[in-house]
C-alpha cells in the first residue's frame, strides 16, 4: 500500500504537470540514470528489433451478422505504437486488432468496420498525426478507438508529463469527434526477458508510473483505461517463450490474445454491449476511489478498468473475460480512408 501511494502522488504530480504545461517529473537521480543508459545498451545486445512490416487486419469483421439486421456496422480504430500495430506476428488474425474486431463482432452481433493507424516505433507525440488520420473521413468516425502506447516514451526517455499531454490531447479529441476511446496503459517493461538488474527494476518504476499518470489524463479527457502492464507481467515472466515473440521484446500471438481478452470487456462496455452492470462489486476488489488512487492500484494489477464518476472520483472494476472467438478473413475494400 504504500508503494501504491507514492505512485498515486508522482502520478498526480505528472498530470498536473502535464495539465499545465510542464516538463515533467525527474524520477531518477543522475546516477541512476547514467546506469540506465548502461544497461540499455548492454541489453541492445540482446534484445531483438523486428523490422519487419506488421499485418494489415484492416476490414469488416462479421460480415454474416450484416444479413441479419439494418443496424449499420460498428466502426473500431485503433492507434499507437507497434503493439498496437500486432508487431511480432505474421498472420492478421493473430493481431490484437483483428481480435477485438472479431469480439466487438461476435458480442453486439453487428459486423466491424476496422481500421488501424498505428506506427511501430511511434512514441506519444506521434498520437496527433493518427488523430488526424483517424477523424479525416466525416462519413467514417469510428464509434470506439483503442490506443496503446507508452513503451517507446519510456525507452526513449521522453519526459513522462510531456507523454501525459500528448495521450490526454488525442483523447479529448476523439471524444469531441463522438468516440469512446480505451487506452491500454504503458506496459511492463520490467518484464522483457534479456534485460536485468537494476535496469529491470528502473524499467518496471517507470513504466508502472507511466502507466498511472496516463491513466489520470485519460479519465480526465473522457476515456477509460485498462492496465496491461502487471496483467502480462507474471504471464511473460513465467512463460516468456510463449508470450513473447521472437524477438523478444514483442508479444507473441499468445501474448496479443492475453491483452485484447483484458481490453473485449472494456471496449464492449463503453458501447453499452457488456453483460455486467457498472456498479461495483466490493467482494472483487472494485470501488470508487480518488482517480490518483484508482490508478496507481490499476498500474499494479493488470487488466483492470479505471472509468471516470464524479470528480474527483473514478470507478475501478475487474471485468471478468471471455474467450475471444477466431477472427475471419476480412474485406478489405468494406473499410474506406
Amino acid at each position: 500500500m504504500p508503494m501504491t501511494m507514492s505512485r498515486a502522488r508522482v502520478a498526480r504530480r505528472i498530470a498536473t504537470a502535464a495539465a499545465f504545461g510542464g516538463g515533467g517529473v525527474g524520477l531518477l537521480g543522475v546516477a541512476a540514470v547514467g546506469v540506465l543508459l548502461t544497461e540499455v545498451r548492454l541489453a541492445r545486445r540482446t534484445v531483438g528489433g523486428s523490422s519487419d512490416i506488421p499485418p494489415c487486419a484492416d476490414g469488416r469483421y462479421g460480415a454474416a451478422f450484416g444479413h441479419r439486421t439494418d443496424r449499420p456496422p460498428l466502426r473500431l480504430g485503433f492507434l499507437g505504437d507497434s503493439t498496437a500495430a500486432g508487431q511480432g506476428v505474421h498472420r492478421t488474425s493473430q493481431t490484437p486488432g483483428a481480435l477485438l474486431a472479431s469480439g466487438l463482432a461476435a458480442l453486439s452481433e453487428l459486423p466491424v468496420d476496422f481500421r488501424n493507424v498505428a506506427l511501430p516505433g511511434a512514441q506519444s507525440d506521434d498520437l496527433a498525426r493518427q488523430v488526424e488520420l483517424m477523424l479525416g473521413d466525416d462519413t467514417a468516425i469510428p464509434d470506439v478507438c483503442v490506443i496503446m502506447i507508452g513503451a517507446n516514451d519510456v525507452t526513449h526517455r521522453m519526459p513522462p508529463a510531456q507523454s501525459v499531454r500528448h495521450l490526454a490531447e488525442a483523447v479529448r479529441r476523439l471524444r469531441a469527434a463522438g468516440c469512446e476511446v480505451i487506452v491500454g496503459t504503458c506496459p511492463d517493461l520490467g518484464t522483457i526477458e534479456p534485460v536485468y538488474q537494476p535496469l529491470r527494476w528502473v524499467a518496471r518504476r517507470l513504466s508502472r508510473q507511466l502507466a498511472a499518470a496516463q491513466t489520470i489524463g485519460v479519465i480526465e479527457g473522457g476515456g477509460r483505461t485498462v492496465s496491461l502492464g502487471d496483467l502480462l507481467g507474471p504471464e511473460f515472466e513465467a512463460r516468456p517463450r510463449e508470450l513473447f515473440g521472437p524477438d523478444n521484446y514483442h508479444p507473441s500471438a499468445e501474448g496479443y490474445a492475453t491483452a485484447a481478452m483484458a481490453v473485449l470487456p472494456t471496449l464492449c462496455a463503453s458501447l453499452g454491449l457488456w453483460p455486467e452492470e457498472e456498479r461495483p462489486e466490493p467482494a472483487r476488489g472494485e470501488g470508487l476511489l480518488p482517480v490518483e488512487q484508482a490508478a496507481a492500484e490499476a498500474a499494479s494489477e493488470g487488466g483492470t478498468e479505471v472509468t471516470a464518476s464524479r470528480a474527483p472520483w473514478a470507478l475501478l472494476k475487474h471485468r471478468r473475460r471471455r474467450q475471444l472467438p477466431e477472427p475471419e478473413p476480412t474485406d478489405p475494400s468494406s473499410v474506406t480512408g
